[in-house]
């Protein structure tokens, strides 16, 4: 099983999910034993359900569907509408009498719908063996569903991408909106009526969350024995715009103190080549993650900002489900769902399972005895202030090709003189 990360702080205790921080550390893929099914009668409902029976059916599950009903909102408006009613309902005798006769109705009602809701999908479960828990809840929607969730720690939780209340031009449902971004567990939001029965692309983009996604990728693509892409986006144009904006509104002393002509020089030789090796790098640790688990992985660098490429590569190739992480590489502490992963979920053309555990690649052997072997080599202080130059996204993955170079040619010591050298040697900005 992946090992708990002290900082993954996913509510409920979520089972298949997890992190593994140290090098050599035992990686599987997630079990989805418990799934968490919300239903409402509407077609991406159904959507849900149908995927949610074939995971089960495949992975041993057990499912649970869940239906909220708003017997108090019904009960509230009723009392709300009383002071338009015909003046004989307002009497208070038959006034207490209509409203005992409205509270029985609206509950028995809800409920007996709600029932008709969940037999639908235990119909479906026992027609395939699988266990199947109905739960009945009174309240908000979305803040029940939301708590039982948190509560119980399930596995997966598969739902539809829109509701009865779906009208043109809606993006996404609000439940579906208002549930992702408050839990902390995998969910997989159903858009259409496919299984998954095509290519699986993943979105890698070096955090833990992504190699944690790409895990659950491999997972679901096994279940129908459909490829697996891992795609990682980056975007050479953003800080050519920066700097573009900057150069019309920086003084000539500005300038100087900025040294706003070399920036530039040193960020368009960044983002020719540096931003790529790094992406590059990300892509071949996904693809020795997934050897460790017996898998050839395909992958794809795709030039751009992350979520246009991201959209434009899964409709080209026809995916039926997109997996990303709930946030990115950039996340701070308190976001709840990561901008890319975001513009994903309302507008890729498939289903999207965002993944919420957290997963650091482990070292593979021979890197671990590297990393025995060799200690971080000294700088000198001029090629320390060299490489305080390089923006902080890439300075970790340009000391290490520096220090490799270093330790290649036998030199104890990386100095300015050396620094040069490896980047013409290398071909390093």
């Amino acid at each position: 099983m992946l090992a708990r990360h002290p900082e993954d702080h996913r509510e409920g205790g979520i089972a298949g999910a997890g992190a593994a921080e140290a090098a050599g550390a035992a990686v599987s893929l997630p079990t989805y034993k418990e799934i968490f099914v919300p239903v409402d009668n509407s077609r991406y409902s159904s959507y849900a359900a149908e995927l949610a029976v074939e995971i089960a059916a495949r992975c041993g599950s057990r499912i649970t569907g869940s239906h909220v009903y708003a017997a108090r909102l019904h009960d509230k408006r009723f009392r709300d509408l009383e002071a338009g009613l015909p003046e004989k309902y307002r009497e208070p005798q038959e006034l207490s009498r209509q409203r005992e006769i409205h509270d029985s109705l609206i509950t028995r009602g809800l409920q007996i719908i709600t029932d008709s809701y969940l037999n639908v999908v235990h119909r479906r479960c026992a027609g395939r063996e699988i266990p199947f828990v109905p739960r009945q809840m009174e309240g908000k929607n979305y803040a029940e569903l939301v708590r039982d969730i948190r509560e119980n720690g399930y596995d997966l939780v598969v739902m539809g991408f829109k509701g009865l209340g779906d009208f043109r031009g809606c993006q996404i449902g609000s439940v579906c909106e208002r549930v992702v971004r408050r839990v902390r567990t995998d969910v997989l939001v159903a858009k259409d009526d496919r299984g998954i029965d095509g290519t699986v692309v993943a979105a890698v983009d070096g955090s833990p969350e992504s190699f944690y996604g790409l895990t659950a990728a491999l997972k679901l693509a096994s279940l129908r024995g459909v490829p697996v892409v891992a795609v990682a986006a980056y975007d050479p144009h953003y800080h050519v715009v920066a700097f573009r904006s900057l150069e019309g509104v920086l003084s000539d002393e500005a300038g100087k103190v900025f040294r706003f002509k070399e920036q530039e020089q040193l960020h368009n030789e960044i983002i020719d080549k540096g931003i790529a090796r790094i992406y590059a790098d990300h892509l071949e640790t996904a693809r020795r993650l997934a050897g460790r688990l017996g898998v050839a992985l395909e992958t794809e660098l795709l030039e751009g900002k992350p979520f246009p490429a991201i959209l434009e590569y899964i409709q080209r190739k026809g995916a039926c489900l997109l997996v990303a992480g709930r946030v990115g590489v950039h996340a701070d502490e308190g976001l709840d769902i990561g901008a890319t992963a975001e513009n994903l979920l309302r507008l890729a053309p498939c289903h999207v399972l965002l993944a919420a555990g957290r997963l650091r690649p482990p070292a593979t052997p021979v890197e671990e005895l590297a990393d025995l072997a060799e200690a971080p080599l000294p700088w000198s202080e001029d090629a320390l202030e060299s490489l305080d130059r390089v923006p902080p996204f890439a300075r970790g993955f340009a000391r290490r090709m520096v220090e490799q170079y270093a330790r290649k040619h036998g030199y104890p010591l990386v100095t300015a003189e050396l620094l040069d050298e490896a980047r013409r040697r290398m071909q390093m900005p």
